[in-house]
């Protein structure tokens, strides 16, 4: 791991050279292919985060105050020269700019995903995390429209397992590891056509919400 517990400000010059090379690729196809911003994360071991808080609430799952994100459209240089400069630290995607995220259980998002494909709907990147969770990329707008879609298309009152992150919210990105329980993953990779456009919430909501529901 990259940095001491409580101590990723106090990294010695070498281990801050080898971090160059970490996660520095990634950042980069991130924030020059996909056009999204990466901010650097904390990282976490035995449920102790690197921020140094002892009573975090949200350990190796929050932006590192200190570290400015890697803006959208960084070259790979600048890229590798901004992670240099936090080794060790996780990529945090942050939600509603170029999208928000619609979060449901693994195994109902498998399935989900299954039939969305079969039915030749538009789709956006997913991801899987290691706490069990399927998170599908949609336009920015989903969260704050959610109760809404849900009531018109009659699943407001269901017991749905199915949330939405929206605008402050962030998302680990694949492969950093998630609050030190393992990686992230993709289920479905980001692609040219939907990374920096991907589908309306309302084009998928109803296959996630008859899923969940019967999950």
């Amino acid at each position: 791991m990259g940095f001491t517990i409580g101590g990723i400000r106090e990294m010695r010059s070498g281990a801050r050279r080898r971090g160059r090379a970490v996660g520095a690729t990634e950042v980069a196809e991130y924030t020059g292919l996909w056009g999204w911003a990466v901010a650097p994360g904390a990282r976490a071991s035995a449920g102790v985060c690197s921020c140094g808080d002892t009573v975090c609430d949200a350990p190796g799952a929050h932006p590192l105050d200190f570290a400015p994100e890697v803006p959208p459209g960084a070259t790979p240089g600048t890229a590798a020269d901004a992670w240099a400069e936090v080794p060790g630290a996780s990529m945090l995607l942050p939600v509603g700019r170029t999208f928000d995220v619609l979060d449901v259980a693994e195994a109902a998002g498998r399935r989900a995903l299954v039939r969305m494909e079969r039915m030749g709907l538009p789709l956006g990147p997913v991801s899987v995390t290691p706490t069990g969770r399927a998170q599908f990329f949609v336009a920015p707008g989903a969260a704050a429209g959610l109760p809404g879609l849900l009531y018109r298309m009659g699943w407001d009152d269901a017991d749905l397992d199915l949330r939405a992150l929206g605008r402050g919210a962030y998302v680990t990105a694949p492969p950093s590891d998630l609050g030190g329980l393992g990686p992230v993953r993709w289920l479905r990779p980001p692609a040219p056509d939907t990374a920096a456009a991907p589908p309306q919430a309302r084009l998928l909501l109803g296959t996630l919400a008859y899923i969940c529901h019967r999950w």
